[in-house]
């Protein structure tokens, strides 16, 4: 089951017996979670029926003495495991399952790790309940993720600042979701949310960041991506080189398979790009300025100053202004 599946289910009251909730994400697995923890039982029943426990306090026999109990006056009893993954025998489940009563609900959180597929435990759950994988999103997912987590909360949002958001926060889910949260209290819903809320509300400028310097690289802007990666270093802590290497790195990735690619379709495109539709054309611009080589130069310039960021083959009184600016000099020119 998707993530959406399994919270479209539980806001039904379509519960399973048994919630399995693994993977590196721990965002998907909190939010299972908590709905879980918030929905099945209401506020007077969670003092009799609802346990909380925690992995580094418990093994495999501990949770299925709670889970073997029943409701006090009440139609389910709630066991949550959080920090599961901390739960060294948790395997030995697998001979207990069978003896859990239907009135319970057992809730899993196992963070970071994965259980083997093939060993008891995993196939009995995946016959019993839920067994759940919460994968890691890539970058280029985020944009998207961003405005579809608005859309279920009825907001909307420009592909820029959605791009913006993403550029800045990055991949971890719960800061993004912290930053919508402001979002949302700040605009109404009937504004659109663009980059003008995203700089006055979370502090992301919106004529200096990552999206803007990748368009004025790819226009071969040298004045604008100077004055972008000025502000960056005057601005270090929020604006580490490393970060914008790594995004500059992904951005010359998709040049090269613009170039190499024989569908040239926008909407085909954008799928291969991992972008919004809406960017597609200012990557054909960016490709126009730099060709194939030339965008194999510049990953090969990037690599360069990833070393010379981190102390190799660099002075070490220069400071990251220095490197941005000679940096971008070196690709634009």
């Amino acid at each position: 089951m998707t993530f959406e599946q399994i919270i479209s289910d539980i806001k039904k009251r379509n519960f399973s017996p048994i919630y399995f909730l693994m993977g590196e994400e721990p965002f998907f697995i909190d939010s299972i979670s908590d709905e879980l923890e918030n929905g099945i039982l209401d506020e007077a029943e969670r003092s009799f029926n609802q346990i909380i426990l925690y992995g580094s306090d418990v093994n495999a026999n501990d949770i299925m003495t709670q889970a073997r109990a029943f409701p006090m006056m009440g139609e389910h009893l709630v066991v949550i495991v959080k920090e599961a993954q901390n739960v060294k025998d948790i395997e030995s489940i697998a001979d207990h399952l069978d003896k859990i009563p239907p009135t319970t609900i057992l809730v899993i959180c196992y963070k970071y790790k994965k259980l083997d597929k093939r060993k008891s435990l995993a196939k009995q759950i995946d016959k019993k309940g839920v067994l759940f994988e919460s994968k890691k999103l890539y970058d280029n997912n985020i944009p998207d993720w961003i405005v579809k987590y608005l859309a279920s909360k009825k907001y909307s949002i420009t592909p820029k600042a959605a791009q913006m958001l993403s550029d800045f926060i990055g991949n971890d889910l719960h800061k993004v979701r912290n930053e919508l949260e402001k979002l949302m209290v700040a605009v109404p819903k009937s504004k659109k949310i663009d980059d003008s809320d995203v700089e006055y509300n979370i502090g992301i400028s919106k004529d200096f960041n990552v999206f803007e310097l990748q368009k004025a690289i790819g226009a071969k802007d040298l004045l604008k991506a100077t004055q972008i990666v000025n502000y960056f270093g005057d601005n270090p802590n929020d604006n580490p080189i490393f970060m914008t290497i790594v995004v500059l790195y992904g951005y010359f990735t998709k040049l090269l398979k613009l170039h190499f690619s024989k569908d040239k379709d926008k909407n085909t495109l954008a799928t291969m790009l991992g972008v919004n539709p809406f960017f597609v054309n200012d990557y054909i611009s960016a490709a126009r300025n730099f060709p194939w080589t030339d965008c194999m130069r510049c990953i090969e310039i990037l690599r360069d100053f990833d070393l010379r960021a981190k102390g190799y083959n660099s002075s070490s009184d220069i400071t990251q202004k220095e490197l941005y600016r000679e940096m971008i000099c070196r690709i634009v020119s």
